[in-house]
């Protein structure tokens, strides 16, 4: 089985590609003097977790559900956050933690009683806690994906923390970025030091998680500007330990989702090739985003090429986009690559319409192609009830 004969939908994730992202990202934390942890809203895969594994990179959750995922596949303790904890779920995160992040006074007010009691009661497991502060420097274009907005539920402001941090809090983490550059990533410390650099220079913070958004695997990324910028913060601010927790640099173009083309149709001089996948079920980000994926077998618009729609195979009457271009008529039968499909993609879909899951698989350096995952009826069944 290879790529031009694996039964369609199925994501198919390329180990090469996953290292090259990983060595690169290595070589930055180590060439910095920082901690670079990977995020599971963004990458859940835990089949290939072996292999992020042998980088020696530790993780961040934001849910029990991917806390427990990185205990079993990846780490003895995770970074983790959550907008707000519960008396249900507050024990349990401290059980699986190193670092803990607040989103509000409030929850560390409610909260911060457990983390003494627990560091109290294991000695030799300190859990150091941290709080969310919002920097309020917006440089997200897209407001769906942007915590800096007026109003915005992320973080408590400068003026909260005019007389300091909580006896406690140990820690300070922003998040302001998405699929972020370094110059951007400048403008976000310049707001940060300038509204919180009275608790830098307390002496009471131990580290500073720049959160995530970190796009250092894009191609034309200045990772050398990043490693001179994170340097000088380090210098500006000894001994407070920097954590970086991006999501998409991880895994940034290390898979694509294979479909086939199942019918085409032409409505008021539009043709559509509908395909075995679903843009809302598949490929949620790109309707959110909103952004038109890349396909390897299209080409660039030009006199004498066809345009095409692609409809996903769903109900939905939002199920598509377009166009696209290719130099021949697209057929039933026809595959087509959607690129860069493993980064949040694969974390956000869902099965509405009962539609089937695409496949998972992992192509290894050699070409071979391992299948690590097939979804059935089962899957969708237990779903629901």
């Amino acid at each position: 089985m290879n790529r031009n004969t694996i039964p369609t939908p199925v994501y198919l994730v390329r180990e090469s590609a996953l290292r090259r992202n990983l060595e690169l990202i290595s070589d930055v934390q180590r060439r910095a003097g920082v901690k670079i942890i990977m995020a599971f809203k963004a990458n859940a895969l835990w089949r290939t977790f072996d292999i992020v594994k042998e980088y020696g990179f530790s993780c961040t959750a934001s849910s029990l559900n991917e806390m427990e995922l990185g205990l079993e596949f990846l780490t003895p303790a995770v970074h983790t956050y959550t907008p707000a904890y519960t008396p249900a779920t507050i024990e349990r995160f401290l059980a699986g933690s190193s670092h803990i992040t607040f989103n509000s006074l409030g929850q560390w007010e409610r909260f911060g009683a457990h983390v003494a009691r627990w560091n109290e009661q294991h000695p030799g497991r300190h859990v150091s806690a941290g709080l969310r502060v919002n920097p309020r420097c917006s440089v997200v274009e897209t407001d769906l994906y942007n915590p800096a907005l007026p109003g915005s539920r992320f973080g408590e402001q400068a003026e909260a923390l005019a007389q300091g941090l909580p006896e406690g809090i140990e820690g300070l983490h922003f998040h302001a970025l998405c699929e972020g550059t370094a110059e951007q990533l400048a403008r976000v410390l310049e707001a940060f030091e300038a509204q919180f650099g009275h608790l830098l220079d307390s002496g009471r913070v131990k580290w500073v998680n720049m959160g995530g958004g970190h796009l250092m695997t894009r191609e034309g990324y200045d990772v050398d500007g990043l490693v001179e910028l994170l340097r000088a913060f380090r210098n500006r601010h000894p001994g407070v330990e920097v954590i970086l927790e991006p999501g998409s640099a991880f895994t940034w173009r290390t898979g694509d989702l294979i479909t086939s083309v199942v019918d085409v149709v032409e409505n008021d001089g539009v043709r559509t090739a509908i395909i075995d996948a679903s843009f809302a079920c598949h490929m949620p980000d790109t309707l959110e985003m909103p952004y038109q994926p890349a396909i390897t077998e299209a080409v660039e618009a030009a006199p004498g090429t066809l345009p095409y729609r692609l409809g996903g195979n769903s109900c939905l009457s939002g199920d598509y986009m377009g166009d696209w271009h290719f130099n021949a008529p697209l057929r039933a039968g026809d595959r087509l690559t959607l690129e860069d499909m493993n980064h949040y993609t694969t974390v956000k879909t869902t099965m509405f319409n009962g539609l089937q899951h695409p496949d998972i698989a992992l192509e290894r350096p050699d070409g071979s192609i391992e299948l690590l995952r097939r979804y059935t009826y089962e899957d969708y069944r237990s779903r629901m009830s």
